[in-house]
Order: C-alpha cells, then sequence, then structure tokens
C-alpha cells in the first residue's frame, strides 16, 4: 500500500499526474480556499451530481479560518462540514484512484492528513422498463437495467428482509468492475457461498469485457465441447428475489442488465415467469407443454429423416410421412441447409433497423418458403418442420439452451445420416452421457434433482405447485 505523502502540493501533483488531469478532459478538478487553508477537488464528469457539488462548495466557501482552527484530522472537518452521508477517509493511493474512477469525489484539504471520498455520483443510465426477455402477460413489468446499484435497489424493494446481504466485489485488475452476491444469509447454504466467493476472487483478467459472460466464462468448468449453459441468467427483479428466497445466490455484474442465478441445474430451464402468474393448474399445463415441445424439437428431424430414409420402415397410418417430395438438394442437405439460412435470418434480424423489420420478415419467408419450393430446392415438407422447430426453439426462455438443443440436433441428424438406425442410437446415449457428465459452476450436480434424486424438489420443478410459506 502507497500511503498518501504528508505534504498536500507533493499529493496535488501526484493525483493531477495519475488521474489525468489535463490529459484526459473528463477528469475534473476544481481548487477552493476553505478557511484559509488551500484544497483541491478531483471529479469524473458525468458522474458527480452538479447541484450536490455547488451546494457543498458553496458552503465550504462560506467557512472562515476560526472554523478550521482546531481541525487536525480529515476526519474531524467530514464530521462538521460535509452534509454527505456516503463520505469516508483512506490513506491508500491506489485505492483512492481506484474510488475517483468508480465515481467518487476526492477531496484534499491543506493541513489535514488523508483524503476525503465522497459517494455522491450517478451513474449515466437508462430508465427502469420491461426487459426483452422474459416478458409476461401479467405480473410487473420492470426490469434489470445496465447499473448494478438500482438493480439492488429493486431487489431491496422485494424482499425487505435485514438478512438480504449485498456483498461487494472488485473484478478486473484493470477495469475494477463492481460485483454484487445477493443472497439471505440466514439461508443461503455457507459452502456453496464460500465457494462462489473464492471462484470469484480468483478471476485472473483485466477487464470483463463482455460483464457477466467475461465472469461466467472465467468461473465455470474448462468444458468447450459441452454446449449445456452452466448458468441461468434472467433480467426480471421478481424471478431473482424469488431465486433469493429459495436460498440461490444472485451475482449482479455492472454494465450488464442481465444478473446470474447460481447454483443452476438442468431443470432449472423448465421454468418461466408466466406460469407463477397464472393458477397452478394452468402453470403446470404450460410447463409440462414447454417441456414436450422443447424434447420434440430436438427429435423431429433426425426421427423423421430415419423413418424416410428406407422405404417400408413406416406403419401403413403413417405412410404420409414417407413420401417427400424431390429436390434438387438431398433430404440430409435441406435439413441442414434450412437450418443454416433460419440462424442466418435471425443473424441479420439483430441487424436490421425497426422501420425495415417487417418488410425483412416478408422477404425472408418468401425466399425460404414459396420461392424455394417453386424452384425445386427445398420440399414442403422440410420447410414445415423446420418451421415448427423454429417456433419450438422460442418456447424455451433461455438463449443458451435453444443454441444448445440446436447444435444437439444437428450433431443428432449427421451421426443417424451416417449409421442409421444405430447412429440415431448412439446420438440419443452421446446426448445423454453428455449431460450426465456436466459440470456446474457450483452446486449438487447439473441433473438435481435427479441425480442425487430428490423427489420433492423434482415434482417442484416439473409442476407449477400452490404458493408455500415461503411465497417463492
Amino acid at each position: 500500500m502507497e500511503k498518501l505523502s504528508e505534504h498536500y502540493t507533493e499529493n496535488v501533483a501526484w493525483f493531477n499526474e495519475t488521474l489525468g488531469v489535463g490529459r484526459s478532459v473528463d477528469i475534473v478538478s476544481r481548487d477552493y480556499l476553505i478557511g484559509g487553508r488551500r484544497a483541491r477537488l478531483w471529479v469524473v464528469d458525468g458522474y458527480g451530481k452538479d447541484a450536490t457539488l455547488e451546494r457543498m462548495g458553496a458552503f465550504w466557501l462560506s467557512l472562515t479560518p476560526a472554523d478550521m482552527a482546531n481541525l487536525r484530522e480529515m476526519q474531524a472537518f467530514i464530521d462538521r462540514f460535509i452534509t454527505f452521508s456516503e463520505t469516508n477517509v483512506s490513506f491508500d493511493r491506489e485505492k483512492i484512484v481506484t474510488d475517483v474512477l468508480l465515481g467518487k469525489t476526492l477531496l484534499l484539504v491543506e493541513g489535514l492528513p488523508g483524503a476525503a471520498l465522497m459517494d455522491a455520483k450517478e451513474y449515466p443510465a437508462r430508465s427502469v422498463g420491461e426487459p426483452l426477455d422474459g416478458k409476461v402477460l401479467r405480473g410487473s413489468h420492470d426490469g434489470f437495467i445496465e447499473a448494478v446499484v438500482p438493480n439492488m435497489a429493486l431487489l431491496r424493494r422485494r424482499i425487505r428482509d435485514p438478512h438480504l446481504t449485498m456483498e461487494g466485489h472488485k473484478v478486473g485488475l484493470r477495469s475494477r468492475t463492481d460485483a454484487v452476491l445477493c443472497y439471505l444469509d440466514d439461508k443461503v447454504d455457507r459452502e456453496l457461498l464460500e465457494e462462489v466467493r473464492r471462484k470469484l476472487d480468483s478471476i485472473d483478467v483485466n477487464s470483463l469485457t463482455m460483464a457477466q459472460e467475461s465472469v461466467a466464462e472465467a468461473i465455470r468448468p474448462k468444458q468447450w465441447y459441452n454446449p449445456f449453459p452452466k448458468v441461468r441468467y434472467t433480467e426480471r427483479p421478481d424471478s431473482a428475489a424469488a431465486s433469493i428466497m429459495e436460498g440461490s445466490i444472485i451475482l449482479m455484474v455492472d454494465n450488464s442488465p442481465s444478473v446470474m442465478i447460481l447454483p443452476t441445474t438442468f431443470f432449472d430451464f423448465t421454468q418461466e415467469a408466466n406460469e407463477f402468474y397464472f393458477p397452478p393448474l394452468v402453470g403446470s399445463y404450460l410447463r409440462l407443454l414447454r417441456i414436450i415441445v422443447f424434447l420434440i424439437s430436438l427429435l423431429i428431424t433426425p426421427m423423421w429423416y430415419l423413418m424416410v430414409s428406407e422405404p417400408g420402415r413406416l406403419p401403413s397410418w403413417l405412410e404420409f410421412l414417407s413420401s417427400p417430395e424431390p429436390a434438387s438438394l438431398g433430404l440430409l442437405w435441406q435439413l441442414l441447409v434450412v437450418e443454416f439460412l433460419v440462424d442466418v435470418l435471425k443473424l441479420a434480424s439483430l441487424n436490421t433497423p425497426d422501420s425495415l423489420s417487417n418488410s425483412f420478415s416478408m422477404l425472408g419467408a418468401l425466399i425460404l418458403g414459396d420461392f424455394a419450393v417453386q424452384a425445386g430446392w427445398l420440399g414442403p415438407e422440410v420447410l414445415v418442420y423446420m418451421a415448427f422447430v423454429s417456433v419450438a426453439s422460442f418456447a424455451q426462455p433461455s438463449y443458451e439452451m435453444g443454441y444448445a438443443f440446436k447444435l444437439l440436433r444437428v450433431a443428432l441428424l449427421l451421426v443417424t445420416a451416417a449409421f442409421d438406425v444405430w447412429g440415431f442410437v448412439l446420438g440419443i446415449t452421446g446426448i445423454l452421457v453428455l449431460l450426465a457428465t456436466t459440470k456446474p459452476v457450483v452446486g449438487k450436480g447439473y441433473l438435481y434433482p435427479l441425480i442425487p434424486f430428490n423427489g420433492k424438489t423434482l415434482r417442484r420443478l416439473l409442476l407449477r405447485e400452490p404458493i408455500s410459506r415461503d411465497n417463492t
């Protein structure tokens, strides 16, 4: 730790040089004469609240030498003349610089050892609105934003319990990004919490360029070949609050509107917020429907290809499935091309201006639909099955799980085309093995509560139960 100098002018020169006064246009510095003593203030432009700093500066300029006569420590100056509540004294130069770059206001006063750090910041942020991810028909329509402080307030608004703990961490050797662990200290699993802390504190990166994704990649097990998501995200404060009430840990990262829910298991992805804003029977129906449709989306194209690849494989009542119309491309290539084109359309839609989105949708439908069939490139049956698969993928609220199933579906299709029935069986077995060997970030296992088995918890994940005492 490099401490402040005992000489005011040396400290001023060091902070001017380190913070980049005159070099960076967003570093604002101002000299004061407070009660006959020299003083200097530093703040990042865009962080400091102008009205608050103006009011405090006017008050300091009104002080007389008699008001400052008996002051020997910066803490005494803070106690008497700084009205802002979030103020502390620091002697560590590096920590002071980090705090200033995080948005705090630095004040040095001649003859008073120590630096006053005032947390009079206001981060630039968009207003709280409904998240694009996880919309509901009923229920709250607020969502997390890119600033971590308002996100903490959204959770506090829902859980007014003194046991709710917001544990702050700094991640990134150069970015020093704020990361906050949120949990109920009387309900959280202490061993799990300690493991999350250890993983978070051991992150050795310069910056979190991709916010929560950078954190996830730094702490999750190194299984690059495994597409299953190890972390569940949400932009909904009500979903995050419910997870906290159940004993989970929420990890918030500054500059990201998504929060991470830990621990995460495969069965957690069967749930969605909409189910809990309907009666239990309707919620259970929606959940089971989503699970069934999503499993069908994984198997439908490989199974259809397997059934129609050889004549006479289907029973008579399913013969209508066994005669796809002839096309220029082989059936396998048709399925792979449409899988590829659907993803191209998704990527293109992300970069399409809103004013052109309707035109783009119509153009894409014409090219992939009627024109492709008339030109003889694709068969209509292929488009029907792939349209179902595309619609079914949106029934899963997790984009990461959706793409995991897509990659597995393509792999299953390829191995089925290569080895026929045995390839299909081998592919299904491989998916089950991959699922069973998936390592979670923390927790009892990726297939919990199936492995290890916990019937009560598994039932709660597969069926929407009535409200419980825990109200989650």
